[in-house]
């Protein structure tokens, strides 16, 4: 694996590496790891990069990786740099044949997310998106009792992801983090729909094997003198026309990231909470709430696939992570050898998907929260 930003000061940089650590099947050998060659030299060393792999600049990378034999060159190119620089970095990466595996949102705009589409079809590469919590074993656990018709027919969902950091105008004290999402030229056309409420419609969608057909969306700047929503609701409608609810915040004091989901069918409803990721809750008319457990009472074959410790010892962030990049190794490595396998993980349709839905979430916000189609 080569690495596209991630250096030193930078959060998802860290944890994606971690994540290819525990899958265990992803080495990283070389790096463009920053904005500046000083930086990027100093966290290529630090994260004992050979030196000669250490590159100034992403283009120099991918320009240089791909001339070498294809048993020496890198195989998959990461992308954890803010969102403005998904598109040309990803564009590029596909152009020299490399698989690419990009954070969330996809682009900064659809535009670019469905130049993407073409592209990978024209390069043949594959290509995943770190929507983290679909790597999650009772995520999948959910997606197969829908699928099997143990809730019944679906017929309201309510989502919720609720974060605080926002809460107070750091960005203006040069927060790095903060810095770059509250800023349109560099989030995009989101701010915190970009960041976490991309992720609750990504959830929605992944449990219930359905698209979001459209939204009313309304979008809140709470803190003065934001100009991305830090704040804001969704009601959405499904292709069988259930609707939904999607709440999300980054302004909510107290609050870490409590990400909670709700499925209510006509036969019985799921509960849960990635604070607590190893438990779901089952709920039925008149009858004891069903506690299901990762690695002990799951039983569909997908949450297996995805369990990697024995029952009751916890799995989280990092395992949901870890599953996303091992299972989009092991597809590239599948077809390396001729063959094609069912891998689990977020694919390039899915962030073409999560532009599609801001972008019409932030259509509606723009026309006094009317009902606007996904296209």
């Amino acid at each position: 694996m080569g690495m596209i930003g991630g250096g030193e000061g930078a959060f998802i940089g860290e944890v994606h590496r971690l994540a290819a650590r525990i899958a265990g099947n992803i080495d990283l050998v070389a790096g463009a790891l920053s904005s500046t060659v000083e930086k990027s030299m100093r966290s290529g060393h630090a994260l004992g990069i050979d030196p000669d792999r250490i590159y100034p600049d992403y283009k120099t990378m991918l320009s240089v990786e791909s001339a070498l034999p294809e048993e020496d060159r890198i195989d998959i190119v990461s992308i954890v740099t803010p969102n403005f620089l998904h598109y040309p970095q990803a564009s590029t990466a596909l152009d020299k044949g490399f698989h690419v595996i990009c954070d969330k949102p996809l682009t900064s705009n659809l535009a670019d997310a469905e130049k993407l589409l073409s592209e990978v079809k024209k390069n043949q590469s594959k290509f995943a998106v770190t929507y983290t919590y679909t790597g999650y074993p009772l995520v999948q656990e959910v997606r197969e009792m829908i699928w099997s018709g143990e809730l019944g027919i679906p017929r309201k969902v309510i989502v919720e992801y609720l974060q605080g950091w926002l809460s107070e105008p750091i960005e203006t004290e040069g927060q790095k983090q903060a810095v770059w999402r509250s800023d349109p030229e560099k989030s995009g056309i989101g701010g915190a729909l970009g960041d976490i409420g991309v992720h609750a419609a990504n959830l929605v969608e992944t449990m219930l094997g359905k698209k979001m057909e459209s939204v009313s969306a309304q979008l809140n700047r709470i803190v003065s003198g934001r100009k991305l929503d830090d704040d804001g609701q969704v009601m959405f409608k499904m292709e069988n026309d259930m609707m939904g609810h999607l709440n999300f915040s980054q302004v909510a004091f107290g609050e870490e990231n409590n990400l909670n989901i709700r499925i209510y069918g006509d036969k019985a409803s799921i509960e849960w909470h990635q604070m607590n990721p190893n438990q779901l809750l089952i709920k039925y008319q008149g009858k004891p709430t069903r506690t299901v457990t990762t690695g002990f009472s799951a039983s569909t074959e997908s949450a297996g696939a995805l369990t990697r410790t024995p029952g009751g010892h916890p799995e989280g962030y990092l395992e949901a992570f870890a599953n996303i990049y091992q299972n989009f190794a092991n597809d590239i490595i599948s077809s390396k050898n001729g063959k094609e396998g069912n891998f689990i993980y977020p694919r390039l349709e899915e962030g073409v998907q999560g532009m599609r839905f801001m972008q019409a979430a932030v259509n509606s916000d723009q026309n006094q929260h009317s009902w606007t189609k996904i296209s």
